[in-house]
């Protein structure tokens, strides 16, 4: 590994993109995640790839798609309302299986709402903004190292199972700055594409990239193959980090929420109670195994969003009613504190958590 460099979350993943293999970039400005586009246009140029400020987010993300069907390696970036933007082009990445990777800094809503993180865009990462039957990994860094190494998996897991991948960050990881590390080495060399519009070269007849198909019957079939490829994804690639699992109580948090938890866990063994947290890496597929393993000693779970309450749905359907299921929220770009989240989880330890 490389020496350390200080690094703001946002340029990080650009970087960690560009080590990755990434030569195409397309994306729009949008406050909390402008220094990942800045950072492109300056570096793009150097690695021999292309970076370019489009008219918009609609058309950002369907350069992306052209980029991604030509067999390269490519990255769109926004925030909230220009992730909404782009719901249409994802959908199409995913009905016509073209890779890439698209990096969303979750800010306060809805609508315009604030320039402060949040985390309530995780209904749209994880359900398909879009239309239609699709489903796309997300991958939920808890640190600015971990951004950069799921940065790097994002883009090779877009070219496995050729489909868009998400990497959900919010408004305070792209602005804060930690120490990061970058693997040494020339990037990876991307795998071969054969479906890729590359031209025949006067071999056979072209490749067709495409997501229209008139007949009802046809669609289904379609449809039907890439619901088995998603379930591959359910069974591959699941991760989650696991904090004392013999605990009594759980946390449990993704992302920056995640960080503020895992002070809570130290504060609360202070106090004597005895606290694990579960924080999901992969938010879909959701790690459902991870509360398999605890459930049985667990008395309770405390989920902690900076929602009104979204992840807290796939909590309670991996914990199928076998026990109480809390919820803790701010939401609008308001960050909860260690203080605020040890205090309802000593309402939940004395029975007075509010409804399951």
């Amino acid at each position: 590994m490389a020496e350390l460099s200080l690094m703001k979350g946002n340029e990080a993943i650009a970087e960690a993109a560009i080590r990755a293999g990434c030569r195409f970039y397309a994306g729009y400005p949008i406050t909390p995640q402008n220094e990942l586009c800045e950072y492109m246009a300056r570096r793009m140029p150097e690695v021999g790839g292309t970076f370019i400020q489009s008219e918009s987010e609609v058309a950002a993300i369907n350069m992306v798609y052209g980029a991604g069907a030509a067999g390269a390696r490519a990255m769109t970036s926004s925030s909230s309302p220009g992730i909404s933007l782009k719901q249409e082009g994802i959908s199409y990445l995913c009905g016509s299986e073209v890779p890439g990777v698209i990096v969303n800094m979750v800010r306060g809503g809805p609508g315009l709402g604030s320039i402060q993180p949040a985390q309530s865009d995780y209904f749209q990462a994880t359900r398909g903004g879009g239309h239609g039957d699709y489903r796309t990994i997300v991958l939920g860094p808890g640190s600015i190292q971990e951004a950069v190494e799921l940065t790097m998996l994002a883009f090779e897991l877009a070219d496995r199972y050729r489909n868009p991948v998400v990497i959900l960050g919010d408004g305070m990881m792209g602005q804060m700055m930690e120490p990061v590390q970058f693997p040494d080495g020339p990037p990876p060399q991307p795998p071969a594409k054969p479906w890729a519009t590359t031209g025949t070269r006067g071999r056979g007849s072209p490749n067709i990239i495409n997501s229209l198909y008139i007949e009802a019957e046809r669609c289904e079939r379609h449809n039907q193959r890439l619901q088995e490829k998603y379930r591959r994804m359910e069974e591959n690639e699941p991760r989650y980090e696991l904090v004392n699992p013999e605990a009594e109580y759980f946390l449990v948090a993704y992302g920056t929420s995640s960080r503020i938890c895992r002070a809570v866990v130290g504060r609360a063994s202070r106090d004597g109670l005895r606290v694990g947290m579960i924080r999901p890496i992969t938010l879909w597929p959701f790690p459902r195994a991870a509360f398999d393993r605890v459930v049985e000693r667990a008395r309770a779970f405390l989920t902690v969003e900076m929602s009104a309450g979204q992840m807290v749905e796939d909590v309670r359907l991996a914990v199928e009613g076998r026990r109480p299921v809390h919820f803790y929220g701010r939401t609008g770009g308001v960050v909860p504190t260690p203080q605020e989240v040890l205090a309802r989880l000593k309402l939940v330890v004395e029975g007075r958590g509010g409804e399951s």
